[in-house]
């Protein structure tokens, strides 16, 4: 039974002013909000889903930092009875340093070879391969020969390291133009005793450095019978100096590049005064046709060596040692140049390093949208060239290393223990 509101009260009121037949509104039911909540439904899921793949990776995550770690510590000990070993083998050997020079340089050389070999074998057996194309340089193997290459990462030395131990002697009569930061690197003792050159950047070094290495050029080349250059004429990292390269090219109105910088043209320059044999009259300057066969005939190439890395993304000297990177393939582009072809002057060599570059861009370019160097001129398609290190090899290298640091170890400590 329903009651009736009394007339006269404010029920009653109320009552009156309802429109006929409509019933009084039902009282409110607590609202839920459930689509606010959603999102931090969605969130707490995704944590969820976050924290699951967290927890699949650790034991792969964990593999790597234990690999990288036994990575280091083979590192370091394969540095500690290498190198040492190498150091007490040119001490050793200096009266064959006085009697027989040439023969003393050429052991010198094929033991740098090996140690060259270690490091390209850290970065073997971590995945970090490396494909070549375009000429074949073994065909100039033999000869004098500048390499132009592009600078991205401290990998780009690794990588040359790897790709030039199938040519020959080549690494063993090698010398590098490298930044003087690597003189006080653990390599650096080694490099200082094969001969290689330390640059120091900067334009207040810039004249000093260039007479420093003519004169280092004209003292240790020729003696210790060197026949390749390695030169990154950039000077630097392209992450470094791309701005400052990008401004000077917008200022001078030269090729404005994205993947390479504009080379320096200085220590080309030395290079070519003093290393190209000169001609006079139809022989070499300073001698006669009898002199040619024992002279050198100098500078006889120059090699255009572009290096690419997928994705743009170079590998550096930690990763090389670590290998905490998945494995990569680093691709390596070749052009062969007759150094008759390449200009003398400074205004032409400027000219024809500035086009090298700009045809650089290109290579890179097509390589970073394709995945592939362009093929040459006449050619439908590129031809690439698998590089590969002979694992017996490598074993036979390392074995003879640590054997010979062990040698050494037992003579020192038999020495010391004589002497004290």
């Amino acid at each position: 039974m329903t009651a009736t509101p009394r007339s006269g009260t404010p029920a009653a009121a109320a009552a009156q002013h309802r429109a006929p037949g409509r019933q009084p509104p039902a009282p409110l039911a607590p609202t839920l909000h459930r689509p606010p909540s959603a999102p931090a439904e969605k969130d707490r899921t995704d944590a969820n889903v976050s924290m699951a793949v967290t927890l699949e990776e650790a034991p792969w995550l964990g593999w790597i930092l234990v690999k990288a770690l036994m990575r280091f510590a083979f590192m370091v000990a394969n540095n500690l009875v290498a190198i040492s070993s190498y150091i007490c083998y040119v001490i050793i050997l200096q009266p064959l340093r006085l009697l027989d020079s040439k023969r003393f340089w050429y052991i010198e050389g094929i033991m740098y070879k090996w140690l060259l070999g270690m490091v390209a074998s850290w970065g073997w057996y971590a995945g970090y391969t490396v494909m070549e194309w375009g000429d074949d340089i073994k065909a100039v193997s033999q000869d004098e020969a500048v390499m132009l290459v592009n600078h991205q990462a401290t990998g780009d030395v690794c990588t040359l390291m790897m790709c030039l131990q199938d040519k020959g002697l080549v690494v063993a009569q090698m010398m590098w133009l490298m930044d003087h930061i690597f003189k006080y690197t653990n390599f650096g003792i080694v490099s200082l005793i094969h001969g290689d050159f330390f640059i120091r950047q900067g334009k207040s070094h810039r004249d000093q450095q260039l007479l420093l290495l003519k004169k280092h050029l004209e003292e240790n080349y020729r003696n210790r019978d060197r026949k390749w250059i390695v030169l990154f004429p950039e000077g630097g990292f392209l992450r470094k100096r791309r701005e400052t390269s990008q401004a000077f090219a917008k200022k001078n109105n030269l090729p404005f590049l994205t993947h390479v910088t504009l080379p320096r043209i200085g220590a080309t320059n030395i290079i070519l005064s003093a290393l190209v044999a000169r001609q006079e009259n139809g022989s070499p300057a300073g001698g006669d046709a009898k002199e040619l066969e024992s002279k050198s005939k100098g500078l006889q190439w120059m090699i255009d060596t572009t290096i690419a890395y997928p994705k743009a993304e170079p590998i550096d000297i930690q990763t090389w040692i670590l290998g905490y990177r998945k494995p990569t393939v680093t691709h390596v582009h070749y052009r062969i140049f007759p150094i008759k072809d390449v200009p003398l002057e400074t205004d032409g060599l400027a000219d024809w390093l500035y086009q090298r570059f700009v045809e650089k861009e290109a290579l890179l370019s097509h390589f970073y949208e394709t995945g592939a160097f362009p093929p040459p001129k006449g050619h439908k398609e590129a031809v690439s060239r698998e590089m590969t290190l002979s694992n017996m090899w490598i074993f036979l290298i390392q074995s003879f290393a640590f054997l010979s640091g062990y040698m050494w170890y037992n003579i020192i400590q038999y020495f010391y223990h004589c002497l004290f």
